[in-house]
């Protein structure tokens, strides 16, 4: 347990009394099940470029992504270039027409009821794998970021680890059950600008304590050259093609994320897409770049080395602040975990309000009723992923990678054909769906030649594969749904 240093403690808790009363204020605003799961459709091109940015990179870009830089050296730019490419067509290519096709059919709040609309697939089928998926994954990648919370608290307050992450998901757990959508995304905001300001002055005051970059890399080649080379690993070998396809494949996953997307169905007007894509492409190309410097810089800053990469930028952060200043940077870390798990909540919550719970009780229920139920689904998932992220040993990197892989491969290559592909029928959806999700549940485990191989690459094109071979081989789509295809991708075109 660390000490607890009350300067520090008291700005971080000053921090968390703001985005609290966010929560609040939300509740007074929340009154509909869209308001609670989109914020009623309203978000400007600044809140969902920059909510979009904050709810996809968790704690994970303040510890994970550092503490991996800190292991591997500039080896880890490859996993922030691909998903720097995945970030900007995300943004061009799925955006503008999933926020019409989603309003177009009957407003379809969440990823299964779009699939299922879109295809009029016969049965539940399609909406229940597509929900599982998500409920499953999801359930892994918000315990990753109660592990962060977990670790930061043990950092700032010295509580024990397991008393850590409880008191983190009952942080989020408060904004995100009263406030909804639109907490989420005005906290997102909020919490975007500190990130950027955070892993923007850590690496800068790092290099002038070093004495400039002349003096960083002469340190980083004693420790290791091999550490400042883009094509070798950490022991020196050449990367195999395997290798980077792995690091670059991190950004397939972004068509399949669900708490990404509905910022897409939630903006505004689809006028205002060019403008939230100019700024989330350069927002995420900013926080990448500058979460690889603070690793880099830790690798000549940081000694002795430590047990816990993870922990490098809350160790760089406590040797290069005052206190009060230290508690308003790792404030940054919870940010970027709170903004994540939140949209994660939200978005499973919705899957279990909108399609799961219809589908089990046969029924509809009322606006109130979805509402209410969605902040029941809240609590539930909430607590489940705590019990998962209990043990101290975990790492972020892990856990994420295993959810992210999972979400992009099992939804991302049905959601991005939907939006293109006419023949695409529902039979070719399921596949997809099933497919990508099994091959990242059954890849994962194994190990040794084409299986070191990031389970989200095999799982991504193995799930386009059974979409575009189980679609030719079974009927083509209804007419009816060759026409609103037509009419949809019409109003698509239009400026």
């Amino acid at each position: 347990m660390t000490e607890l240093n009350l300067p520090m403690a008291l700005t971080f808790l000053g921090y968390l009394l703001v985005v609290l009363a966010i929560g609040v204020v939300a509740w007074f605003k929340t009154h509909t099940a869209a308001d609670y799961f989109l914020g009623g459709r309203k978000l400007s091109a600044g809140v969902a470029a920059l909510s979009a940015g904050a709810s996809d990179m968790s704690g994970w870009v303040l510890l994970g992504l550092p503490g991996y830089a800190y292991l591997a050296g500039v080896e880890a730019a490859w996993i922030a270039l691909g998903l720097c490419i995945g970030v900007a067509l995300n943004w061009l290519l799925m955006a503008r027409r999933l926020r019409i096709y989603s309003f177009y059919l009957e407003d379809a709040v969440t990823l299964p009821c779009y699939l299922h609309r879109r295809f009029q697939c016969p049965g539940p089928w399609l909406k229940l794998l597509a929900s599982l998926f998500i409920l499953l994954f999801f359930l892994f990648y918000v315990s990753s970021g109660l592990i962060g919370a977990g670790k930061l608290f043990v950092a700032v307050f010295g509580f024990d680890y397991r008393l850590s992450v409880l008191l983190g998901a009952a942080i989020i757990i408060f904004y995100t059950l009263f406030g909804g959508f639109l907490a989420v995304s005005w906290t997102d905001v909020f919490q975007s600008l500190l990130m950027v300001l955070a892993l923007l002055v850590v690496p800068i005051l790092a290099l002038q304590a070093l004495g400039g970059y002349g003096q960083l890399t002469a340190r980083v080649e004693g420790i290791n050259p091999a550490l400042l080379s883009f094509g070798t690993d950490r022991q020196g070998q050449p990367l195999t093609g395997l290798a980077i396809a792995s690091l670059l494949g991190w950004g397939l996953a972004y068509f399949g994320q669900p708490h990404i997307l509905a910022r897409f169905k939630a903006i505004h007007s689809p006028r205002q897409l060019k403008t939230a894509a100019a700024i989330g492409i350069s927002w995420s190309v900013l926080v990448y770049g500058t979460s690889l410097a603070v690793g880099v810089t830790g690798l000549a800053l940081v000694e002795p080395p430590l047990v816990d990469s993870e922990q490098v930028f809350m160790v760089m952060v406590r040797m290069l602040f005052h206190p009060l200043m230290a508690g308003f940077m790792l404030s940054a870390i919870l940010a970027a975990i709170m903004s994540t798990v939140d949209s994660q909540l939200l978005a499973s919550s919705s899957t279990l309000a909108e399609d799961l719970y219809p589908l089990l009780s046969g029924r509809r229920l009322s606006e109130t009723g979805r509402v209410l139920t969605g902040r029941w689904a809240v609590a539930v998932i909430a607590a489940v992923a705590t019990g998962v992220a209990m043990d101290p040993d975990s790492k972020v990197l892990d856990v994420v990678a295993y959810a992210w892989g999972g979400l992009g491969a099992a939804l991302g290559p049905a959601m991005l054909l939907s939006l293109y592909w006419r023949r695409m029928n529902w039979q070719g959806a399921l596949a997809g769906v099933m497919v990508g999700g099994l091959t990242v549940i059954v890849w994962k485990p194994l190990e040794g030649g084409w299986f070191d191989l990031y389970e989200l690459v095999p799982g991504f094109f193995f799930s386009c594969a059974a979409i575009v071979l189980v679609s030719f081989c079974t009927a083509p789509p209804a007419a009816p749904i060759q026409q609103d295809f037509s009419r949809v991708t019409a109003v698509v075109r239009t400026p």
